[in-house]
């Protein structure tokens, strides 16, 4: 009979042996293999659960980033909206106005003091939003044709109208001008009384 033992006579395989370096490498590797099973095991221990938000299951690092808060011009207060107004009139005398600032006429009037005009500021501030969103890599090739087509054309359109907010402002670069005009009363009752409570 030789001396290999067979599967069946009650002895094991010969153990491998490895050389001391080369086994305390791989014994740091398995340990570190064991390690990470066991995070991911209570990771998907705690994601079987009912977390209160899926967010609060999910590891620190695959969080998806959090939304911007929208924000919008005429919300702000204070140094805030001084501050953003700043930046919309940087890139309006910067960028809007000298290539897109056509001349001035009675059908295309301007007003040099737009800050004073609150829905002139409340449309160049979503325009600019508009502008940056879409100048934004991401948005593609074709971003700033969106931008143009969908934002930019009909904003210009109604804020330089000659029934828009610069109405009684400069219609002539050679006359500057500026005035606000008022929009409707609320609180005015009309003559004939209608719409007044019984």
């Amino acid at each position: 009979m030789s001396d290999n033992s067979e599967p069946g006579d009650g002895e094991g395989p010969e153990p491998v042996r490895i050389p001391g370096p080369e086994l305390s490498d791989l014994s740091a590797s398995v340990r570190r293999l064991i390690s990470q099973s066991e995070q991911q095991a209570r990771a998907l221990d705690h994601l079987a659960g009912e977390p209160p938000s899926p967010l609060l299951a999910m590891p620190a690092g695959l969080q998806p980033p959090s939304a911007p808060e929208p924000y919008f011009i005429l919300t702000m207060e204070g140094e805030a909206y001084e501050t953003e107004l700043d930046a919309l009139g940087d890139w309006v005398d910067d960028f809007l106005l000298p290539v897109y600032g056509r001349e001035i006429t009675t059908s295309q009037p301007w007003c040099y003091q737009w800050q004073e005009h609150d829905e002139a500021i409340a449309r160049l501030h979503v325009l600019w939003l508009a502008y940056q969103q879409h100048l934004d890599p991401e948005a593609g090739l074709a971003g700033m044709a969106v931008w143009t087509r969908d934002f930019l054309d009909h904003s210009l359109a109604q804020i330089r109208s000659a029934n828009g907010p610069f109405a009684a402002c400069t219609t002539d670069p050679q006359r500057p001008a500026h005035r606000v005009l008022p929009g409707p009363a609320a609180a005015t009752p009309r003559p004939d009384g209608y719409g007044q409570a019984a």
